[in-house]
């Protein structure tokens, strides 16, 4: 009962700013769908019944262990460093929007450099990103309880509130509403097969995305499908994707004379770089290596497995065994236990994109099996010709880079054999596709201060 006073005083607040007289304690239901109604409530209940839960996942526990005290600290933060000058609030939910959104926050930094960017994300596993950020304040982002949300707003005062890809929250956006702040996605997608355009999900987030005042999608298939989330289609940009000018500019940055790049640099031949590998994809690829070794015994290749677990390095050596492979791992190079091998198996994490940069072919993993295909992006802002397996509807620029002639896709061990050995056989189509994947991603650059702009404009319109 204590919880519902607070959250019915704080919504009587929030109609009060809004000129609003709030008759009663669910005066904030009035106007409201059924399915909000019981998103509010079941948002509410989470709130409380989580941080007593005694058996959650870790991710979980991590999550609400974050979020104590989180109020607190906005408030706190909000008292000492919040300016009398425009302030942004960008959410992103996770590493992947958190790098996407990355260009946009530094597009506004170069635009607007008085301008505070308030930053919050969901899952913990984005937490380390956070630190990272350049930005004023970083946090987790407050539950979807309109008490909490009440509550946050009132300490940061923001004047735009921007959701990163997707990720879209009904309370939040409510009481955006209520305190007019302007509301934006940026770099925004949807895939076709999105549960969100189904029941019950459409129902709950409908009203959430037809709140948004400016939507910069990547593309317009996917302002398209939006429009049936319920976004107005003359509030809807077609901006682009800021993942690519993120994956430009850590290509730009690699150092090649610092480990462990300068540790593999150096080798005469061709050397492909198999980057977040799984079980699936490295029973074909194991034996097409093994395979043009015999043609091309300086052929090298560097596996950096998705998850290099002990389980699935002795797996993965295993199977190099088998196929007659000589192997070395990264951590024993890097101590000087021993020296490159002419497969070399990682086992750390966090060094994929530094290791795209030895690159004369990539491989991609996550294609042959059910956890969908990895970013691509990386070796080819690299001007790196890319393989992966045949399962990549999940990731439209695959697609692309194929008709842009940057990439090739691969059913079995024969298949990627015969194209990787393509490119082998020949230097001059195998640079080809390599300049082709290249030039896929320049040409894509922009979309971080596209989407910049597009806030600034709301900022603007407030004025």
């Amino acid at each position: 009962m204590a919880i519902r006073a607070i959250r019915s005083e704080s919504c009587e607040r929030a109609s009060e700013s809004r000129g609003v007289a709030a008759g009663g304690p669910f005066r904030q239901f009035d106007g409201m769908k059924l399915s909000e109604m019981l998103y509010d409530w079941g948002t509410e209940a989470g709130r409380v019944l989580l941080p007593r839960a005694r058996f959650l996942p870790e991710k979980a526990k991590r999550s609400v262990e974050g979020r104590r005290e989180l109020l607190g600290r906005i408030e706190r933060w909000a008292r000492e460093e919040r300016r009398a000058g425009p302030l942004v609030w960008m959410h992103a939910p996770s590493v992947g929007e958190g790098l996407q959104t990355r260009p946009v926050i530094e597009a506004l930094r170069a635009l607007e450099p008085e301008l505070q960017i308030f930053y919050t994300f969901f899952s913990p596993s984005a937490e380390k990103l956070a630190n990272q950020m350049p930005v004023d304040y970083a946090d987790y982002l407050p539950f979807d309880v309109v008490a909490d949300v009440v509550q946050a707003f009132e300490a940061v005062k923001p004047n735009a509130l921007v959701f990163g890809k997707l990720d879209v929250w009904p309370n939040i956006t409510r009481v955006a509403r209520w305190r007019d702040v302007k509301l934006a996605l940026v770099s925004a997608t949807l895939a076709p097969n999105s549960s969100r355009l189904r029941w019950p999900a459409r129902s709950f987030l409908g009203p959430a995305y037809e709140r948004l005042d400016a939507v910069g999608a990547i593309s317009q298939e996917d302002a398209a499908r939006l429009t049936q989330l319920g976004v107005p289609a003359e509030r809807i940009q077609v901006t682009g994707d800021a993942r690519f000018d993120q994956v430009w500019a850590r290509a730009q940055a690699i150092d090649r004379t610092k480990p462990p790049v300068s540790l593999l640099d150096g080798h005469d031949g061709v050397t492909l770089v198999a980057g977040s590998t799984w079980g699936d994809g490295e029973r074909h690829l194991v034996p097409a290596i093994a395979h043009l070794r015999e043609r091309h015994p300086d052929f090298r290749a560097i596996l950096v497995p998705h998850e290099p677990t002990r389980d699935h390095l002795t797996r993965l050596e295993a199977h190099l065994e088998m196929d007659g492979l000589t192997y070395a791992r990264l951590s024993d190079i890097e101590s000087g236990a021993t020296q490159p091998a002419e497969v070399v198996v990682v086992d750390k994490v966090g060094v994929l994109g530094e290791l795209y940069a030895l690159a004369d072919i990539a491989y991609v993993g996550g294609g042959f099996g059910r956890r969908g295909l990895h970013s691509v992006l990386e070796p080819a802002a690299l001007g790196a010709p890319v393989l992966f397996g045949p399962r990549h509807a999940n990731a439209r620029e695959a697609g692309e880079l194929i008709e842009r002639g940057g990439a090739v896709t691969v059913s079995d061990w024969a298949a990627l054999e015969t194209k990787l050995g393509r490119w082998l056989d020949d230097a001059e189509t195998r640079e080809t596709a390599g300049a082709a994947a290249l030039d896929y991603v320049k040409a894509n650059l922009g979309a971080g201060r596209r989407n910049a702009e597009l806030v600034l404009g709301l900022l603007q319109s407030d004025e």
